[in-house]
C-alpha cells in the first residue's frame, strides 16, 4: 500500500508504518467506543467466575458438561473405514491413481459394486 500527500510540486510518500500512525491514534477516540462494549477493566475481571461455573446455572448441568467436554480432531463415524494393507497389480493401482484426489474412495466404490454383483461373495 502506498500512502501520498500532494505537496505544491512534488509528491511526498508516507512510509505504511507512519500512515498508520496517522490513521489510528494510540489512544482511542471516546466518540467511537461502543457503549453495548465497554472496555473490560480490572474490576470486570475480578468479578470474572470460569464458564464451568456460570454454564450450568445458564443453560443446565448436562448442556453445561457436554459444551465443555473436549473435542479433537473429527467427529467418530458410526461405520469407521478399517485400516488394510493389500497388494495390488500395479497397472490397476496406476489407473486409479491417474484418475487424481480421491482414488481410493472410488477404489472402495468400485469393490462395494463388484459386491453388489456377487451376492454370494457377501456371505448372505
Amino acid at each position: 500500500m502506498l500512502v501520498f500527500t500532494a505537496r505544491v510540486g512534488t509528491v511526498h510518500v508516507i512510509s505504511l508504518r507512519r500512515a498508520n500512525q496517522r490513521a489510528m491514534p494510540r489512544t482511542p477516540n471516546p466518540e467511537l467506543l461502543d457503549k453495548d462494549a465497554p472496555e473490560a477493566t480490572d474490576a470486570w475481571f475480578a468479578k470474572a467466575r470460569p464458564a464451568a461455573e456460570v454454564l450450568g446455572d445458564l443453560l443446565g448441568q448436562n448442556v453445561a458438561q457436554e459444551m465443555l467436554k473436549p473435542k479433537r480432531g473429527r467427529p467418530a463415524l458410526a461405520q469407521p473405514k478399517a485400516h488394510v494393507n493389500i497388494r495390488l497389480d500395479a497397472d490397476v493401482l496406476e489407473a486409479f491413481k491417474e484418475t487424481g484426489a480421491g482414488w481410493q474412495t472410488r477404489l472402495n466404490s468400485a469393490l462395494r459394486d463388484w459386491l453388489k454383483t456377487h451376492p454370494k461373495a457377501t456371505g448372505v
